[in-house]
């Protein structure tokens, strides 16, 4: 049975494989717009179990698929990645001496059979307190542009964040071991990884 990735993130795609995965990527873009008050965590399960239904939509069996979408929130408010330079800034001032959210969501269809598993994990981040010369070099280093939140934790944005209550690499944006169990639960347990 193979692995499908529905994303195109190099990020989840270096997860999987320094996990001992073997994976096929099928990239599957949704509007990733946000609902009239719909909550974070709704958002993010939402759009993993439809880029999972499009993945799965176009996967031949025998195959799990597994999508996943992570998003900043702060005071139930939605931080997804900046559209320029002053969004950016924006966001890490915001972020600046306080904590927020990580959620992702994910969901893993399990082909033919079309059984779905999906979760939401959540990472608490505590953000050091940022001096305008801080943000300035980080916008300069040019990381921020396509992250959700305006940062990466795994690069240069790390060293701006002392503490985080939850798994890791759910900040980079795939939470390995809730994943390593929702394919427990479809199966996959059976044979080893390859």
């Amino acid at each position: 049975m193979k692995l499908i990735l529905a994303s195109s993130s190099p990020r989840r795609a270096e997860i999987i494989r320094n996990a001992g995965f073997s994976f096929q990527i099928l990239s599957s873009p949704v509007d990733e717009t946000p609902l009239p008050a719909e909550s974070p965590q709704e958002h993010v399960r939402r759009l993993a179990e439809s880029k999972a239904t499009l993945a799965a939509r176009r996967s031949s069996p025998p195959a799990i698929v597994i999508a996943a979408d992570t998003i900043v929130a702060l005071d139930g408010r939605i931080l997804g990645k900046p559209r320029n330079l002053d969004d950016a800034r924006a966001m890490l001032e915001l972020l600046s001496g306080r904590t927020h959210a990580v959620h992702t969501g994910l969901a893993l269809i399990r082909l033919p059979e079309g059984e779905l598993r999906a979760a939401v994990e959540t990472t608490m981040v505590t953000f050091a307190r940022l001096s305008p010369q801080d943000i300035a070099g980080y916008l300069a280093s040019g990381e921020p542009f396509d992250k959700a939140g305006a940062y990466a934790i795994q690069g240069r944005g790390g060293r701006f964040i002392p503490r985080i209550a939850g798994c890791y690499f759910n900040v980079v944006g795939l939470p390995l071991a809730r994943l390593c169990e929702l394919l427990r639960e479809l199966g996959w347990g059976e044979e080893e990884p390859r």
